[in-house]
């Protein structure tokens, strides 16, 4: 408050101003607003349009509540000012509206104290007032620019708040219309995007998260739109993912797993962000080796082989059908050999080394899968089909879990040794 000033800088207390200060200044006040107004527009061009404006009116009401309200608390400190710290506060919204900081705004606050000064000065010299009352008005009033700047601080960071928060909830928004798959409603996302200025790409990059970051770390470029409030949260990159967006991806989400999905036309944003997703399922499985970011396309023939275990369990059922008839055991090394067969098409002693066999039990189980499978190792589409059920098969028992697709009648297909099922080598003999 104006009536209560503070110590100066040399450290001695000073005395509130005398009540009769007020009197003495009032009279000046019309002429002073004046005098104001002239300097700040003349320093400050874009306020000079705005008083010829439609809120010309309500600029110098405000300006004239600041100056009145010093006078009012000097002469009564505990004078209201609740309609001078609404319109401070709502020159600190409009300069948030245009788009300004409020450097220029707290300039001509200042500049309006240094013109008050100057005409204290000279009632200072008119009406013979001490030096010490004069150090006293300085101090208040400059106390009291500083309460001004804070009530437009406060309107500033409410606006700003708010269009952030409005602007988020709009780009998240848009980045649910752009997964919603196709086809995609071009009307309104053409409407989002003009709203918050976000640049439809040619081709985008989905990003799956595990969990939600916690908020507060460094934000995504400005031009990645994100969804951490989402159960599954995600980002959408415009373009490629490079080398800088894998840096952004690091600072964003330090400590926290990603999938990132292909790179693809912006129609088919949804397909990305769905490959992204079932990474992030087949990392969690077991059947993908974890990491901080696992890329998609590393992984295309798993995620094609997984991508329906519904039916590779019928497929498998129908491919591995000549072998219902027969004995687990000898179930399990036969299409231990089958696969090993198709994935080298090797002679029988390099089958045997990689078996961990003779070769000729290689050549005995050979024989005994010819006579079993007949024409369809002889075919190639349907070698392929054999190929690609035992590909996918073993990449479900990596996992470890029993729910993979079974042989006819409810019976497993066998998959050789554990150390298969991992991917090592085969270990035992077997006849």
């Amino acid at each position: 408050m104006p009536g209560v000033v503070q110590p100066s800088e040399l450290g001695e207390p000073l005395g509130p101003l005398p009540q009769e200060f007020a009197a003495i200044v009032r009279p000046e006040i019309p002429s002073l607003i004046k005098e104001i107004g002239l300097e700040v527009t003349r320093a400050y061009p874009v306020y000079a349009r705005l008083l010829d404006g439609p809120y010309g009116q309500g600029i110098r009401v405000g300006v004239e509540q600041t100056i009145s309200v010093f006078v009012d608390q000097v002469a009564e400190p505990t004078a209201p000012s609740t309609l001078r710290d609404e319109m401070c506060r709502r020159f600190g919204r409009y300069e948030a509206y245009e788009g300004r900081t409020l450097d220029q705004l707290h300039g001509a606050y200042r500049l309006g104290a240094r013109i008050a000064l100057r005409r204290a000065k000279k009632i200072g010299r008119r009406y013979n007032l001490s030096p010490t009352m004069m150090l006293s008005f300085a101090d208040a009033l400059f106390t009291y620019v500083d309460e001004l700047e804070a009530l437009s601080r406060e309107g500033y960071m409410e606006v700003r708040a708010a269009s952030a928060d409005q602007t988020g909830t709009l780009r998240r928004r848009l980045l649910h219309l752009l997964l919603a798959g196709r086809p995609v409603p071009r009307t309104a996302i053409a409407e989002l995007c003009e709203q918050t200025g976000w640049t439809m790409p040619d081709e985008v990059t989905l990003v799956a998260v595990r969990a939600s970051p916690e908020p507060g770390g460094p934000g995504a470029d400005r031009d990645v739109l994100v969804d951490f409030t989402d159960p599954q949260p995600h980002l959408l990159i415009p373009g490629a993912f490079d080398a800088s967006r894998r840096r952004m991806l690091d600072r964003t989400l330090p400590g926290h797993h990603a999938a990132v999905g292909l790179t693809v036309p912006t129609a088919m944003a949804s397909d990305s962000i769905r490959w992204a997703r079932r990474v992030l399922e087949l990392v969690d499985a077991g059947v993908i080796d974890d990491a901080p970011v696992v890329l998609c396309e590393d992984h295309l023939i798993t995620l094609w082989l997984l991508s329906d275990t519904a039916l590779l369990d019928q497929l498998a059922r129908r491919e591995l059908a000549p072998l219902a008839g027969i004995s687990a055991n000898r179930r399990e090394r036969l299409v231990e050999t089958l696969r090993i067969w198709l994935d080298t098409r090797g002679t029988a002693a390099q089958m045997g080394e990689l078996l961990d066999v003779h070769p000729q039990t290689v050549r005995y189980r050979m024989r005994s899968l010819e006579s079993i499978f007949g024409e369809q190792l002889i075919d190639p589409e349907a070698r392929f089909s054999t190929e690609a059920v035992l590909r996918a098969l073993r990449l479900q028992l990596r996992a470890g879990g029993d729910d993979v697709a079974h042989a006819p009648r409810g019976e497993r297909p066998g998959m050789g040794s554990r150390a298969a099922r991992r991917g090592n080598l085969p270990s035992g003999k077997a006849k």
